[in-house]
C-alpha cells in the first residue's frame, strides 16, 4: 500500500516509512469536531494522540482569571499529544478546534508508546514535528515582545490561511483577542490597517486573504522560519 492509499491528509502519517504506518494503522479511529470543541485539556492525562487531517487545533495557554492566549496553530502538519514524546502524560495546554470544523485519525497513548518502542524511525519523523512546533511558540514570544500589532495580526492569518480549504476564514474579534491579547478596538484598528494595505478584506466574524504575498511582507520575520524548517527536517510542504 503506497502512501497515497492511507485514508489521511495528514502530512505525518503519509511521512512514514510502511513499517512504521503499519504499526499504527490498525489503532487508528476517525473522528469530528466542531468549533470549540476540546482537544486536549490542561493538566489532564493524554489518553490518545490525534493526527489532524483537516482544521485548526490552536494551543491556548492560561493565566489566572481563565484567561487564556494562543501559542501555537496545528493542522495537518502534525498531531496533537505531543508531550507523550518528551516522557509526560499530561497536557501543558487546553487545544481546542479553531475557525472550522476539523477531523483527525485519533491514536490510543498506549499504541503509540508501543510503537516508539519497537521503532526509532518513528520516534524521528515525530520529534522532528515537535522540534517545528517549539520553533512556531517561540517566534510566537518573540513577536509579542517585539512587533506592533499589525505585524503580528498579519502573522496569525498566515498561520491560519496554512492550515484551511480556502481564502475565507472565520476570525473573530475574541480569536483575535486570544492570539493578541489586546483590546477589541485595536484588533479593528489593526484589521483596518491591513484592509488599507489591501491584504485583506473584514467582515463580522470574517477575514478574506486578498494578497498572501502583501501579508508576507507585512509579517516579515515573525513568519517563515517554522515553516521553512519543516521542510527542511521532513521534506514535505
Amino acid at each position: 500500500m503506497g502512501a497515497q492509499d492511507r485514508g489521511t491528509s495528514n502530512r505525518l502519517l503519509l511521512q512514514l516509512a510502511e513499517a512504521d504506518w503499519a504499526l499504527l494503522a490498525p489503532h487508528l479511529e476517525r473522528v469530528s469536531f466542531a468549533v470549540w470543541d476540546d482537544i486536549a485539556r490542561a493538566g489532564e492525562r493524554i489518553a490518545s494522540v490525534c493526527f489532524l487531517n483537516d482544521g485548526i487545533a490552536g494551543i491556548l495557554d492560561a493565566l489566572e482569571g481563565d484567561r487564556r492566549y494562543a501559542v501555537a496553530l496545528v493542522g495537518a502538519e502534525g498531531f496533537i499529544g505531543w508531550p507523550l514524546l518528551l516522557g509526560d502524560d499530561r497536557s501543558p495546554y487546553d487545544v481546542t478546534m479553531r475557525a472550522e470544523h476539523g477531523e483527525a485519525l485519533r491514536l490510543p497513548a498506549a499504541a503509540l508508546l508501543s510503537a516508539l518502542e519497537v521503532s526509532a524511525g518513528l520516534r524521528s519523523v515525530l520529534l522532528r514535528f515537535v522540534q517545528t512546533l517549539m520553533l512556531q511558540m517561540g517566534r510566537t514570544i518573540v513577536s509579542s515582545l517585539a512587533h506592533p500589532i499589525e505585524r503580528r495580526m498579519a502573522r496569525w492569518i498566515l498561520l491560519y490561511h496554512d492550515r484551511v480549504r480556502e481564502d475565507d476564514i472565520c476570525m473573530t474579534h475574541e480569536e483575535f483577542r486570544l492570539m493578541l491579547g489586546v483590546r477589541r478596538s485595536s484588533v479593528t484598528d489593526a484589521l483596518h490597517r491591513l484592509e488599507e494595505e489591501q491584504a485583506i478584506r473584514a467582515f463580522r466574524g470574517r477575514v478574506v486573504v486578498r494578497d498572501r504575498g502583501k501579508l508576507m511582507q507585512l509579517a516579515g520575520d515573525t513568519y517563515g522560519h517554522a515553516e521553512q524548517e519543516y521542510r527542511r527536517l521532513l521534506g514535505t510542504r
